[in-house]
């Protein structure tokens, strides 16, 4: 009698405190890689095809660890993509704040997947068999109920407490840190038109959905990781899925290769596209000395301008298209363009590149011309900053 009082008490296996914690962590993240490979990197943007025997496991292993559906998560996330940072964006922290991504996002992201014309638009292509329709979208809470049964029979009470990490871990490192963090703070590889950042260069414990900024800029792409320091543990498990036939990658994102050439033709113009948030980032860090040098000149001599409203126009403004600023945000900047000919320049020079690849009534020989053109006054400009960077663009490939 006691040994099945004292079975009830620890489970079926009794481990040390140190083991309770290891089994913890595989477990979540075992759920965080079917999040990354067959959630988001597969089923939402199809960087990815997955053996069905693997497909099945992601989607069995997800109906028990998170209740989740195929339909409503892909249905979200490229919603996300499709309307970033603006008022239909289900979760940036740009409009609602990071706070409330950061501890709600669960909340907003069920908000949004229950509305029905947001899974019509947007979750097309997800699995629609017998199993989905009639035990996982059907009986979504019946695989965290079973999980929470074989934790307890395993563990004890201490499988609860596993339980119930398995259960908060997605909602606050996904719908929170991912969706929120990763559109406040970190570093940027490429100027996308949104506030996407890399939150740290590796990471484990969220399987390389760290490095958002190198998504958001490639979205299709079956690898997130873009420098040589950035570790994307997701990216290491295709690749072994892939040497074992279970996973046959479809996208990755375009390698950046750069020649000798003194003028622009129609490689540099397909490459300058193909890799414009390359561009825009570059830009940003070749200009930066020479707008904090203009930016401190005007800081003592226009007592008009206050520090605080130089320092955004130095980090945000000049670099944002003038579609994202609003109204009095594009006064500001524009009262304060006028007193400075090189940042007027600057910015100008900025947006008429980034319209090189929205002029698509123009024809490859026009846009050509254009981007030739816009290299001849950047170098005639007497900036240095953008002498440098133009003889840098021509050069792409």
């Amino acid at each position: 009698m006691s040994y099945f009082s004292e079975s009830f008490l620890t489970g079926l296996i009794d481990l040390p405190w140190w083991g309770y914690i290891v089994v913890t962590l595989v477990l979540t993240h075992l759920t965080n890689i079917a999040v990354t490979i067959y959630l988001h990197r597969c089923q939402a943007h199809h960087g990815l095809d997955l053996h069905p025997l693997a497909s099945h496991f992601f989607r069995f292993w997800l109906w028990l660890t998170t209740g989740m559906v195929t339909k409503e998560w892909a249905a979200v996330h490229r919603k996300h993509h499709a309307k970033v940072e603006t008022e239909e964006d289900p979760h940036s922290p740009q409009i609602y704040g990071l706070r409330k991504v950061l501890w709600e996002g669960y909340v907003l992201y069920r908000h949004e997947a229950g509305k029905i014309e947001t899974l019509d638009k947007y979750g097309h292509g997800a699995p629609d068999d017998w199993l989905e329709r009639n035990l996982y979208t059907k009986h979504n809470s019946l695989g965290i109920a079973i999980m929470a049964i074989v934790d307890f029979v395993l563990f004890g009470f201490v499988g609860i407490s596993i339980w119930a990490v398995q259960m908060i871990w997605i909602p606050f490192f996904a719908a929170g840190v991912i969706n929120g963090v990763g559109h406040y703070w970190g570093y940027r590889n490429f100027a996308c038109a949104d506030a996407s950042k890399n939150i740290v260069p590796w990471g484990i414990l969220i399987a390389g959905e760290e490095l958002h900024n190198n998504h958001h800029a490639y979205a299709s792409s079956a690898r997130f990781s873009n420098k040589w320091f950035e570790f994307d543990i997701g990216w290491i498990y295709i690749s072994i899925l892939k040497l074992l036939g279970f996973a046959q990658v479809k996208k990755l994102a375009p390698k950046i290769r750069f020649n000798n050439k003194a003028q622009c033709d129609l490689e540099t113009l397909q490459a300058v596209i193909t890799h414009r948030y390359d561009v825009l980032a570059k830009f940003a860090k070749s200009v930066k000395q020479t707008c904090g040098e203009e930016i401190g000149v005007l800081r003592e001599r226009a007592a008009q301008f206050d520090s605080g409203t130089l320092k955004t126009i130095k980090k945000r403004w000049l670099h944002l298209d003038a579609k994202f600023l609003k109204a009095q945000e594009r006064a500001k900047l524009d009262e304060v363009l006028s007193k400075s000919k090189v940042l007027q320049t600057i910015y100008s020079m900025r947006q008429e590149l980034t319209s090189l690849w929205q002029r698509s009534a123009a024809s490859k020989e026009q846009l050509v011309r254009q981007l030739e053109d816009w290299c001849h006054r950047a170098e005639e400009s007497g900036i240095s900053s953008l002498q440098e960077f133009s003889r840098k663009l021509r050069r792409y490939a």
